[in-house]
């Protein structure tokens, strides 16, 4: 019998994660950098598990959510922890859209919508390993013509790198064969406090947004965007992320909290810039998101509940965990004003996002 492997520095068991899921094997793999950080990814929905990085006194933290072995995801009430979400990350109205005149149904699962890609999206399929460094691993899906009612087989490609710098870096790359639509976001949940704090209710949070997308109260966005100074969605100048979250304000009251799409601002299109900036007071733990993406979903995990099981036994209560989801926005499809995710043959989808730690000074 083989022995075991040794456990992560964020206390995992590789061999938890070692499983026959839809005919194709699942694993971790370990990630490091010069500076002793370490990022783990399973193939199992493209999921960052684990991520460890220094807090001021230099101790490394573990900074986002997860489950510490393949069962626990396959089971677990909260399938988007740390995953790729796709082939449409957020929301479809109705789960209908209409391309080149031609109508597609797509999955109900939430409320009368479509979310992060059906009932079986990238979150829960298994990716093909296709090169792993010491410090970078490339997944690649195919996701077949039909699959979730989408059209076109669409191969799609992930790089996580673990820089240097102290940056988990996501490339994402995607071609089709027929016409289709394509938003994708990585869902991790980060408590900068570390995973299993309580509350990120006293994260200091900066978002480069001075506009955002109201929704109705299925979290579809009316379409226009609209200015956030004067409202309790302005973090446009530093705010905790709990001190307005719970304000009699209906956008707040549809989500029980943030659950909205920030507009970035951009100089121009596809330009990777300053996205948002996320401090924990406790650890001095500072992110800052870069983003080649028009959007940012911020949401703060107000639908999470202690009845899952975390790593190391740990529970993740309501609000315990934040999530910056950079994307398109919601609904796009369906509303011509906002940048188009249509994907067509001959041309190639680039996209790549950046959360860069360091502590305050």
């Amino acid at each position: 019998m083989d022995a075991p492997i040794a456990n992560t520095l964020s206390g995992l068991s590789v061999d938890q994660f070692k499983k026959i899921v839809d005919d194709k094997k699942t694993n971790l793999y370990i990630l490091t950098n010069k500076n002793g950080c370490e990022l783990t990814v399973t193939n199992y929905g493209a999921k960052i598990v684990s991520l460890m990085v220094p807090d001021k006194n230099g101790t490394l933290v573990d900074v986002v959510t997860g489950h510490g072995s393949i069962d626990t995801y396959l089971s677990s009430e909260e399938p988007y922890f740390g995953a790729i979400c796709g082939r449409t990350a957020n929301r479809i109205a109705n789960g209908t859209f209409t391309l080149e005149d031609k109508t597609y149904s797509l999955a109900i699962n939430n409320g009368p919508n479509s979310l992060h890609g059906g009932v079986k999206g990238f979150n829960a399929v298994v990716w093909d390993v296709k090169e792993v460094l010491a410090n970078s691993i490339k997944l690649q899906y195919l996701s077949k013509d039909g699959e979730e009612g989408y059209p076109g087989n669409l191969i799609v490609t992930v790089t996580y790198t673990m820089t240097n710098e102290n940056s988990v870096i996501i490339d994402y790359k995607a071609t089709t064969d027929k016409p289709t639509i394509l938003n994708l976001t990585n869902h991790s949940y980060f408590n900068l406090s570390g995973a299993g704090d309580p509350s990120i209710k006293d994260h200091v949070l900066t978002i480069n947004a001075d506009t955002y997308l109201p929704v109705d109260a299925t979290a579809i966005p009316y379409g226009d965007a609209e200015e956030v100074k004067g409202t309790p969605m302005d973090f446009t100048t530093p705010h905790t992320i709990g001190s307005r979250i719970n304000d009699d304000f209906q956008q707040l009251l549809y989500g029980k909290g943030y659950d909205h799409t920030y507009v970035l601002n951009k100089r121009y299109k596809d330009e990777f810039s300053f996205c948002a900036r996320c401090e924990s007071p406790k650890t001095g733990i500072v992110m800052e998101v870069y983003t080649s993406e028009p959007g940012m979903q911020l949401y703060t995990g107000n639908w999470m509940t202690d009845k899952l099981t975390g790593k190391n036994g740990l529970k993740y209560p309501e609000r315990s965990a934040v999530c910056f989801e950079t994307q398109h926005y919601p609904d796009s499809i369906n509303k011509p004003d906002y940048p188009s995710t249509e994907l067509h043959p001959g041309d190639t989808f680039r996209s790549k996002t950046s959360f860069k730690f360091s502590v305050k000074q």
